[in-house]
């Protein structure tokens, strides 16, 4: 019983970091097709930078490929969005 628990919270981690990944989508859309300011920089800024060190540790500490591919997701989605914004700030 305790395996089943172990492997269903394992799947459902890995699920809950692609909808998460996913849920970063009608932002990313706003930015990038309607020009739409809907992110705050400064916070994004943050989220980039502690998504990035959650996935460097991923990488060089951890050895949990799981791990790794959720916070490799969600630093690459904190990055679109915050590349995006900065770029539509300083085209206006």
């Amino acid at each position: 019983m305790r395996e089943f628990l172990l492997q269903a919270l394992t799947f459902a981690y890995g699920g809950v970091g692609i909808v998460a990944f996913i849920a970063y989508f009608p932002t990313i859309r706003d930015l990038y097709h309607h020009k739409k300011a809907s992110a705050n920089i400064s916070s994004y800024i943050l989220w980039t930078v502690t998504g990035g060190t959650s996935f460097l540790y991923s990488l060089f500490v951890l050895q949990d490929l799981l791990f790794r591919f959720v916070s490799g997701l969600s630093f690459i989605a904190c990055m679109i969005v915050l590349i995006l914004s900065v770029k539509l700030k300083y085209e206006r």
